[in-house]
């Protein structure tokens, strides 16, 4: 076992020196390359030692407990449980902390918390598409740009305010949704993928070089969103009230974000209990028979036309409403903003946080908005720690930091009836 070990992990070793080896070990200085191979070398050295550690775990891990602990095994199976009657309570702590977070926040802290919700509702959307459906979305940052945008050019060319944009948007993206799912309706897999890739680029190239539209690279700007026609400024426009005026305090910037802070709070509140109760209803049902079995699915009776449709347009309108807080907190939207890196952001979201699971979404949606932010000082080894967690993740978490879990309901107990008395 030993020598197997030593061999595998050398093996893996030397793979990991030849792919780190031009990644960090050469270092351009002026017109000039020097080789660091003191770099590749660590590197593919902790390769070594956690490749053996692993190995050696997995074959002692039926007589060492801790291993069995966070086995894939373990990891890989669907939690039951019998419904909590007592979370009602834990939801309305969360709900009262989160209400209250943003008085005790600075403006910096408060826009990282804003990221952090608006990343949740783009892991909604994309786990109904995916987590739900089965379906593999790699394009949905075009509906979070169909959003931002749709917000931003309905104020332009349409007069359209931060309210009226809510729906709008949402309807919006909920049509490219569907006009996305009908060429791939008879798709699956990588083939699905490379089409849905394919939508996200095509949106992209639209919004950089429809100039005289979407003024192209430069961006456009996206108005502030008020409350009853009072605006968060300082001074506001000809007719309008400022907020602190109205109220008679002191003029703060923090104001407009704690207003989108608490108006975004209860959007993915409400959007939380939506999506729970879709995934509860037949259509949930049907999105989840179509995720593990296509050909049973269509053979029991449901129509897979309209349950992709549906996947996709309500996986787009949930995803579209993150993009017009977006658009609202930045107050500028241009097309650098919505690359692939951003699909694979929100991807990754839905896969750590658990395929199906609505907590987990949450849960790895807030991890990695507040990771980035922590860990500034390591910016330079940001995507080199990203894929090691995913490879970490893969191994001993197969369904996410936190998985599915079932409601485990009791039958109905039947009265006993008196017999009946013969004559």
């Amino acid at each position: 076992m030993l020598r197997k070990a030593l061999l595998d992990s050398f093996y893996t070793s030397i793979i990991a020196f030849l792919v780190f080896g031009p990644i960090t070990g050469l270092i351009l200085r002026g017109f000039t390359i020097d080789f660091a191979p003191m770099r590749p070398i660590a590197l593919a050295l902790i390769v070594f030692i956690g490749r053996f550690l692993l190995i050696i775990g997995q074959e002692t891990q039926n007589h060492k407990a801790w291993w069995k602990k966070i086995s894939p095994s373990k990891a890989s199976k669907i939690t039951v449980r019998r419904p909590f009657h007592k979370n009602w309570l834990i939801l309305l702590i969360i709900f009262s902390l989160g209400l209250l977070l943003p008085f005790f926040l600075g403006k910096y802290w408060l826009s990282v918390a804003i990221l952090a919700l608006i990343y949740v509702l783009l892991g909604l959307g994309l786990n109904i598409v995916v987590g739900l459906a089965g379906l593999l979305d790699l394009g949905f940052v075009a509906f979070y740009a169909v959003g931002a945008y749709g917000y931003a050019l309905g104020a332009e060319y349409l007069g359209l305010g931060f309210w009226g944009a809510l729906p709008f948007c949402a309807l919006l993206a909920a049509s490219f949704g569907a006009l996305l799912a009908f060429p791939v309706l008879r798709m699956h897999g990588d083939y699905l993928a490379i089409v849905t890739l394919g939508f996200g680029e095509i949106i992209h190239l639209v919004l950089n070089n429809w100039a005289s539209f979407t003024h192209g690279p430069n961006g456009i700007s996206a108005p502030a969103p008020t409350l009853f026609g009072l605006e968060f400024s300082r001074r506001a426009k000809e007719g309008g009230i400022p907020f602190h005026e109205f109220l008679g305090i002191t003029y703060s910037a923090n104001h407009r974000y704690i207003f989108i802070y608490l108006l975004l709070f209860l959007v993915v509140c409400v959007m939380l209990r939506f999506v729970v109760r879709l995934q509860k209803m037949p259509i949930g049902r049907a999105w989840e028979a179509l995720r593990e079995d296509e050909i049973a699915c269509r053979s029991l009776g449901i129509n897979h036309v309209t349950t992709k449709l549906s996947a996709f347009s309500l996986g787009a309108m949930v995803g579209s409403l993150g993009g017009v807080f977006f658009a609202a907190h930045e107050g500028f939207v241009n097309p650098a903003s919505f690359t692939f890196f951003e699909s694979a952001i929100i991807l990754a979201i839905v896969v750590l946080g658990g395929m199906g699971s609505i907590v987990g979404v949450v849960f790895a949606a807030i991890v990695l908005t507040l990771l980035p932010e922590l860990l500034r000082e390591f910016s330079e080894y940001r995507m080199l720690g990203f894929g090691a967690l995913m490879v970490l993740m893969m191994i001993w978490r197969p369904k996410g930091l936190v998985g599915v879990v079932r409601q485990w309901f009791d039958a109905p107990k039947k009265k006993q009836q008196a017999p009946e008395a013969y004559e």
